[in-house]
């Protein structure tokens, strides 16, 4: 059987990824000198509780060429076809680190390195679509063509309720930040070809949201 491997940045539970197989190589969470292995040491309400109480903005590291011979050796041991899906290469060293891992590995386990063009639970569906085929038995190209697919039909939108965190992380400008909360608007951001791009704006977090779910819905433009 076909085995799916993918990173922490997929916000999959752990549950869901247990029953279908999926492993989930961890991130690292840095905060100051304190560094965590996302979803291992650092579950996302604990991550969450630190970020508001820490004075330490967190930063975040993709997982070593190492860290992934280590799983598709292990996985390697019980299957001779692997396909990992990753985290944007254009935001994220992941899908590269799993490259170089893919390099150094004995050719006769099959591994195939996907790039998403998302995070998030745009990355989870893919690989859980992934997941569900090579569960069922589907051979690696046709497990490889379903996620083509399903990365052409993934769609994510986001608003925040505040840019506090976008501000001290340096996603965008202190100046560009005060800008926009006294205009009174919010930024909605989406994919396109692999980055977070803007995709309109709303005078108020509900009116955000009342957009978002019209085009998820009716496919209504945002403007």
């Amino acid at each position: 059987m076909v085995k799916i491997v993918t990173d922490s940045t997929s916000d999959i539970p752990a549950d869901i990824a247990q029953d279908l197989g999926i492993t989930i190589v961890p991130c690292y969470v840095r905060f100051g000198k304190e560094e965590f292995r996302d979803g291992v040491d650092l579950k996302t309400k604990d991550f969450y509780l630190k970020l508001i109480s820490s004075k330490i903005h967190p930063n975040t590291a993709q997982p070593s060429p190492g860290d992934f011979m280590d799983v598709y050796n292990r996985l390697s041991e019980s299957t001779n076809s692997i396909v990992s899906i990753h985290i944007s290469s254009k935001l994220s060293g992941v899908y590269n680190s799993a490259l170089q891992a893919k390099k150094l590995m004995d050719p006769k386990c099959q591994i195939e390195v996907v790039d998403s063009l998302f995070n998030s639970m745009g990355l989870g569906l893919i690989t859980i679509t992934a997941a569900k085929l090579a569960k069922s038995g589907a051979k690696t190209q046709s497990v490889l063509k379903e996620i083509k697919k399903a990365i052409l039909q993934v769609k994510m939108l986001g608003i925040f309720d505040t840019l506090k965190y976008m501000i001290r992380g340096g996603r965008i400008t202190k100046l560009k930040g005060t800008l926009v909360n006294v205009i009174g608007v919010n930024p909605m951001l989406t994919f396109r070809d692999g980055e977070v791009v803007q995709a309109g704006l709303a005078r108020t977090y509900s009116k955000g949201m009342d957009k978002l779910v019209a085009y998820v819905k009716n496919n209504i433009p945002i403007k």
